[in-house]
């Protein structure tokens, strides 16, 4: 990987639904312009359909997930995802946990921010010595709610 410079490097993992990943990009932004080294982490599919001007200053870092007959790299997101699916989305996002792992040993992050849905990854983190931090993206309406 690329010399950072001094900067601290914050690896992100969003869950792979736009709701998720959207608030994650958002404070990737506002990171690096604190000078922090961010990398991006979802699924190809999702990559993709990011804007691809943020890739100077936001490293995407694609996860793949296992292939499984009933979900093709297409589903690996839950825009367009048929509803039956959703339970084969998460097993496999969970299955890719392995993938993950790697990505973690080979960059090395100072920092993971990781969403709710992927309890191993703190795990994962802890066992690598890379402190690891829960972002929970909650819209304003949620917490009204309660």
């Amino acid at each position: 990987m690329e010399a950072r410079h001094g900067s601290i490097s914050v690896l992100m993992l969003p869950w792979i639904a736009h709701g998720h990943i959207s608030p994650f990009l958002e404070l990737a932004k506002k990171l690096t312009r604190r000078n922090f080294h961010i990398f991006f982490c979802s699924t190809p599919i999702n990559l993709q359909k990011l804007p691809q001007k943020y890739s100077l200053s936001i490293q995407f870092v694609e996860l793949h997930l296992p292939s499984l007959p009933e979900l093709p790299p297409h589903y690996h997101t839950t825009n367009g995802l048929p509803p039956h699916l959703a339970p084969t989305l998460k097993k496999a996002f969970d299955m890719g946990s392995q993938n993950f792992s790697a990505i973690l040993k080979s960059l090395s992050p100072d920092l993971l921010v990781y969403d709710f849905i992927q309890q191993w990854a703190p795990s994962l983190a802890l066992s690598q010595n890379i402190p690891a931090v829960e972002f929970l993206p909650t819209s304003a309406t949620m917490i009204d709610i309660f």
